[in-house]
């Protein structure tokens, strides 16, 4: 059967609304649209013919192997190619099982659920027997994991929606995949940040995105900017449980082993990213790359508050005292810190 032909009769079982979003980014009806609903590379890899755009009408959840998946489907187009799929995230799950109405039901009902189909494909033993009971199927997963996957494996986030229950996303390939073969998933985990003297460090932190968020950092940015604390704005990146983790520092316990290993200090300006660096004033650039980065930034310490801002003013006022007086500043600046959280109650944002 020709491609258009195979085309016309999938479209009669796609709900209309469906077809309208993603004929906006792609020719339904072209015989270079290939549209498919499966689980497995085979299907992609062996199509015969050019491919401007694929549709997959399979959730994502249903992939055993979603990261080789994707990376099958970006060997198979071509640069600027379109790939639309879409994906049932944590949220809209909770809303399509009836069990809601049972409040305590419902918290016990999705605490194991989550165990079982999020915690134990993380653990060696007990991910075998997870993979035998589901075969890889009905996988949770959030908004941000899977455009994060998404741009791990070559992908740029074009668009997405919420259309009956599910997540559809709209993307094009720009590069190669990353083949990220450590992704981090666990509670703890090393970001890439700049330290003293522009070397890229580990910096340890308590997880309070979801697994492959540190892709969606430059497309957070593009799509929101920066909100009035200095970090990405409506980041969507986020677990529920980031804002009271964050709001006491406690992600950042971890740092203590990037102390320990001489990559940091307790009082400094914070590590931050390359991406970030980037909007970060050349005359502070310079100051920063002076120092090593530390656990407890001085905004906190002269009591200022934590727009983009003044955390930059606090940390060029820092620094300039630093090389004036290396040697007292930052045991000064320690206790002052320690002070307004215990006294004057400061938070982080």
């Amino acid at each position: 059967m020709p491609p258009s032909s195979f085309n016309n009769e999938a479209l009669k079982v796609i709900d209309k609304e469906i077809i309208d979003y993603c004929n906006q980014f792609a020719n339904l009806h072209d015989k270079s649209t290939l549209i498919l609903s499966t689980t497995t590379p085979f299907n992609i890899t062996n199509h015969q013919g050019d491919i401007e755009a694929f549709v997959n009408l399979k959730r994502i959840n249903d992939i055993r192997f979603i990261n080789k998946f994707f990376e099958a489907v970006n060997q198979r187009l071509e640069n600027g190619s379109t790939f639309i799929g879409f994906v049932e995230t944590f949220s809209q799950r909770r809303a399509r099982k009836r069990i809601n109405n049972y409040p305590i039901l419902k918290e016990l009902y999705f605490g194991m659920e989550f165990i079982f189909l999020r915690v134990f494909p993380k653990i060696p033993v007990l991910k075998k027997i997870y993979f035998f009971i589901t075969r890889g199927r009905n996988r949770l997963l959030s908004k941000a994991e899977t455009l994060g996957r998404l741009v791990s494996c070559g992908f740029e986030i074009i668009d997405y929606k919420a259309i009956g229950g599910y997540t559809f996303f709209v993307t094009k390939k720009v590069k190669e995949p990353y083949y990220d073969m450590n992704p981090s998933y666990g509670p703890f985990y090393k970001m890439p940040r700049i330290g003293k003297n522009g070397k890229i460090i580990g910096v340890y932190k308590l997880r309070t995105m979801h697994p492959y968020a540190e892709y969606l950092h430059d497309y957070v940015l593009k799509v929101n900017g920066y909100a009035e604390s200095g970090k990405p704005a409506n980041d969507f990146r986020l677990t529920p449980y980031a804002k009271f983790i964050r709001r006491y520092w406690l992600d950042e316990l971890p740092q203590l082993i990037n102390v320990l290993k001489g990559e940091m200090k307790m009082v400094g300006v914070r590590p931050v990213s390359e991406r970030y660096f980037q909007d970060i004033p050349e005359d502070l650039q310079k100051l920063r790359l002076t120092q090593k980065p530390g656990c407890i930034p001085p905004y906190v310490a002269l009591n200022r508050k934590s727009s983009l801002e003044e955390v930059q003013q606090a940390e060029r006022e820092y620094l300039q005292e630093k090389l004036k007086n290396p040697y007292f500043t930052d045991t000064k600046y320690f206790f002052k810190a320690i002070w307004n959280i215990i006294v004057n109650r400061k938070r982080s944002a």
